[in-house]
């Protein structure tokens, strides 16, 4: 349940400057979780118009004086009821049985039945770029046993040139299945190459050769290997010099579709690394950013990203930290 009024404090952590912050009267909107009978209700309305409305653009100055903290987490979630999707057993390839694709902007994998709804799916989101750039990422869970040749497929079908993976295969739990091969492995009808392996400081990249149908394409898969477990990292240079080298990799590629990122759920580091990379192009191009705009793009376009208070601050903290 939200509160008549609460306070969006929009945040970069340093030490010293100025307190940037929104006061903002969202006493329409209650509680905002969607009914079961999939009715629109006045809530569920001005949920949506606030996630695609709500706005507060940041000069370089204000960014960097700013010291209050930022939460998002009064920004409204976009619930997914499990009845929206309406696939039976879509469950089984969920790796979190509450985070759920929101169906608007789901991925759907082709398939020759159309009746066969399971093999269409896969928890994977459409996420919209800087500009508002129709599909320029694709959040996605972690790999399952049983998910990693949808996951293959999706790289193909989507002509995706860069993938992006911020999670170890394991923090206390299993996190993400190892879905790529040494050398060479055949997953689905996409067969895959390792074509080069190079070390860096915070990440491993591989070049990968698919194949399918007498059809080969390139694709750059970056491993972030230094996001600590249960915590985010202490400094932003490494995030930033991962958006940095995957920019400049995605310029590079003639394959314009969407550049894949997941971490376990899709919806934590990987919204750090989308709304880090979003606000550095805005920045850059703009001289301003909206952090609000952008949190609230991205958990249109999937739910609850950006979940956590260290994920915020440490996405915030790197768009700080670029203009140095």
């Amino acid at each position: 349940m939200f509160s008549h009024i609460f306070l969006i404090c929009l945040c970069v952590s340093c030490r010293r400057g100025s307190n940037v912050s929104l006061l903002l009267d969202m006493s329409a909107l209650g509680s905002v979780e969607p009914l079961s009978s999939g009715v629109v209700t006045p809530r569920e309305r001005a949920t949506q118009e606030y996630l695609q409305s709500a706005s507060r653009v940041l000069s370089r100055q204000q960014l960097l004086q700013s010291v209050q903290l930022f939460y998002p987490q009064e920004i409204p979630m976009n619930f997914v009821d499990q009845k929206e999707l309406d696939i039976p057993n879509h469950g089984s390839k969920n790796r979190y049985k509450t985070i759920l694709p929101n169906p608007h902007s789901r991925v759907i994998l082709k398939t020759k039945n159309s009746n066969d709804l399971l093999s269409s799916y896969i928890n994977a989101n459409y996420i919209r770029g800087y500009l508002r750039d129709e599909r320029a990422f694709i959040a996605t869970q972690g790999p399952m046993i049983n998910t990693v040749n949808d996951f293959w497929q999706m790289v193909w079908q989507e002509d995706c040139p860069v993938i992006i993976m911020i999670t170890k295969l394991k923090e206390k739990n299993e996190k993400c299945v190892l879905y790529w091969p040494e050398k060479r492995g055949i997953y689905g009808r996409v067969e895959v190459f390792v074509n080069n392996v190079k070390e860096c400081d915070h990440y491993i990249i591989r070049s990968l050769i698919l194949k399918q149908g007498g059809q080969s394409r390139k694709v750059q898969h970056y491993w972030y290997t230094s996001w600590p477990d249960h915590k985010t990292p202490e400094s932003a240079g490494p995030l930033l010099q991962l958006v940095n080298d995957v920019e400049e990799d995605r310029r590079g590629f003639t394959s314009c579709g969407p550049v894949i990122v997941h971490c376990s759920a899709g919806i934590g580091r990987t919204g750090c690394f989308i709304a880090t990379t979003i606000g550095c192009r805005q920045l850059e191009l703009e001289g301003v950013v909206d952090v609000l705009g952008i949190v609230c793009q991205l958990r249109t376009d999937r739910y609850n990203c950006l979940c956590s208070q260290g994920e915020r601050s440490h996405g915030l903290r790197s768009l700080r930290w670029s203009q140095r």
